[in-house]
């Protein structure tokens, strides 16, 4: 869930773990038909960055697709 918005991207929640999606992470950067980020939308996001502090995430659906292909693998 989106927590907080700031000008470069927007701060979520994840099952309680604080992370980041910059703005060109989130569809609304490609999309005219998708609106920005507000506080309290709940978006299906993945971990791009585990090892920054606070997390980098992704909400693009084409990322998305690549962390199932990779789970997979797993």
């Amino acid at each position: 869930m989106i927590t907080a918005i700031a000008s470069v991207g927007s701060w979520g929640d994840a099952d309680g773990i604080t992370g980041f999606i910059d703005q060109v992470k989130h569809p609304s950067w490609w999309s005219e038909d998708v609106q920005p980020p507000q506080v309290g939308d709940r978006l299906h996001t993945v971990v791009l960055d585990d090892t920054r502090d606070p997390p980098r995430l992704s909400a693009l659906q084409s990322d998305v697709d690549i962390a199932r292909v990779l789970r997979e693998r797993e």
